[in-house]
C-alpha cells in the first residue's frame, strides 16, 4: 500500500483547519548563494482527493532528478488550488546573523508571501519558534508530507535557477554545476580566484574555524543531485 503523504494535512482538516502550509528551505549548506525558503498550500479539495498523476510524484526534492524537479515545479505553479510563497536571505545577511537565523528568516518571509496566513504550518526538520504560528515539525518531513515536499521543490528549483544566473555573472566558480556547494571543483576555484560577493565569508573554509548556526553534528556540504 502506497504511503499517504496527505496524512498530516487530513488530520488538520478533520480538526477544522482548512489552510495548512508546508515550509522547507534549500541552500543552508552551500558556500555561496542565498538560502531560499518556500511555503506551499494545497486546497482542502486536493488534500481530500489526493494529487493526480504525475503530481503524485511530488517528494523530497533531493530524491528527484533536476529534470523531474523542473517538471513538477511547472506543474505545481499552474495547478488550480495550489499557492506558494518564496523568500530568500542573501549571503551578506547570512554572514551577519548566521545561517540558522537566516533560514528561519527566509521561512517567515515565505509564509508572509502567501496571500493569507495559514492556520497551521508543517515544518521540515525542527520546530521554528520565530514563526509565531501553530506548527508541527517532522524530521524528513519532505518525505512525509506533500505540502512540505512541494515547498522543497519550489525552494530548490528557485535557488538552482538563481545559481545558474550567478554562474553567468561570476564565471569560473562553476555555480551552475555545483550550485554553491563545497565540491572539489568549487574549492579549487576558490583557491585560484578567491571568494566573490556571492560567497558566505563566515563559512569554512573561506573563514577557518567552526561554522556558527548549524545544528550539532550537521555538515555544511551535501550531495549534489544530478539529472
Amino acid at each position: 500500500m502506497e504511503f499517504d503523504r496527505f496524512t498530516h494535512e487530513r488530520e488538520r482538516l478533520a480538526k477544522g483547519c482548512e489552510r495548512i502550509a508546508g515550509v522547507d528551505e534549500a541552500g543552508r549548506g552551500p558556500l555561496a548563494g542565498p538560502v531560499v525558503a518556500a511555503a506551499a498550500v494545497f486546497s482542502p479539495e486536493h488534500i481530500r482527493a489526493g494529487l493526480p498523476k504525475p503530481l503524485d510524484e511530488v517528494n523530497d526534492s533531493k530524491k528527484l532528478s533536476a529534470k523531474k524537479r523542473e517538471s513538477l515545479f511547472e506543474l505545481l505553479r499552474s495547478l488550480d488550488g495550489f499557492e506558494f510563497g518564496i523568500a530568500l536571505v542573501e549571503p551578506a545577511e547570512i554572514d551577519r546573523i548566521n545561517i540558522l537565523q537566516a533560514t528561519h528568516r527566509a521561512m517567515n518571509g515565505a509564509l508572509a508571501a502567501l496571500g493569507q496566513v495559514p492556520g497551521h504550518v508543517l515544518v521540515d526538520g525542527r520546530p521554528v519558534a520565530s514563526l509565531g504560528q501553530a506548527q508541527t515539525a517532522f524530521v524528513k518531513g519532505d518525505s512525509l508530507s506533500y505540502s512540505i515536499a512541494a515547498a522543497s521543490i519550489m525552494a530548490k528549483v528557485t535557488r538552482d535557477r538563481m545559481m545558474m544566473e550567478l554562474d553567468r555573472e561570476f564565471p569560473g566558480y562553476g555555480f551552475a554545476a555545483h550550485k554553491g556547494y563545497g565540491t572539489r571543483e568549487h574549492l579549487d576555484a576558490l583557491t585560484r580566484l578567491g571568494p566573490c560577493r556571492e560567497h558566505r565569508h563566515s563559512f569554512a573554509p573561506i573563514k577557518p574555524g567552526p561554522q556558527l548556526g548549524l545544528f550539532p553534528g550537521e555538515a555544511i556540504d551535501e550531495p549534489v543531485a544530478h539529472s
